[in-house]
């Protein structure tokens, strides 16, 4: 096994303005922290300007950010999705990142902690499974859902949720297992799409 430490890349799926998003992630991110099983670096696409269409003659500007969060892809050994459930699917930002960004995800693990209404965003984590099957990237089958997250998000924003700590607790052990084994099986035999 890998003994260095692991990078895991919390992506905060939402950019909509009032969105729940950054509650969930301060949250999880904690939890993380606290596990001290990874160096979490958070990526929010509310402060990313990726551009819409995916053309070769990007400008300057959009290729610096290009290279800037293709980078932080590049050196995470996991990923947490931090998604919302939009009309029983994943946002368009988290897409546009995903589309932008190909070999990235490859031969590393993702998990997801969702939220939403009565769903908790499980639909939306249905469908990231599909695409980042597409993608070759190895998909944990814990996850942490927030059904009726509103309730949980107090007047000073924060987020409360004790009884997902356990949740999180365990996902975050199974994905730190995957992110070691394809660490070290990447280091052995660079995986080739």
């Amino acid at each position: 096994m890998s003994e260095h430490i692991l990078r895991l890349a919390v992506i905060i799926g939402s950019s909509r303005e009032g969105r729940t998003g950054p509650a969930v992630a301060r949250w999880f991110v904690e939890e993380a922290e606290s596990s001290a099983m990874f160096d979490v670096d958070v990526l929010d696409l509310a402060g990313v300007e990726l551009p819409l269409s995916l053309t070769h003659g990007a400008g300057s500007e959009s290729a610096d950010a290009l290279g800037a969060v293709g980078d932080r892809l590049d050196s995470a050994d996991a990923f947490v999705v931090i998604t919302p459930e939009y009309n029983h699917s994943f946002t368009a930002p988290m897409k546009n990142l995903i589309d932008w960004h190909r070999t990235q995800w490859q031969a590393k693990p993702v998990s997801f902690v969702s939220y939403g209404g009565l769903s908790g965003g499980l639909r939306a984590v249905e469908q990231l499974r599909q695409v980042f099957a597409e993608l070759h990237a190895a998909t944990i089958r814990d996850t942490v859902s927030f059904h009726g997250v509103w309730q949980y998000v107090g007047d000073d924003g924060a987020l409360r949720a004790p009884d997902a700590t356990v949740p999180a607790k365990v996902m975050l052990e199974k994905l730190q297992w995957w992110a070691a084994a394809l660490k070290d099986a990447r280091t052995l035999r660079p995986y080739a799409a």
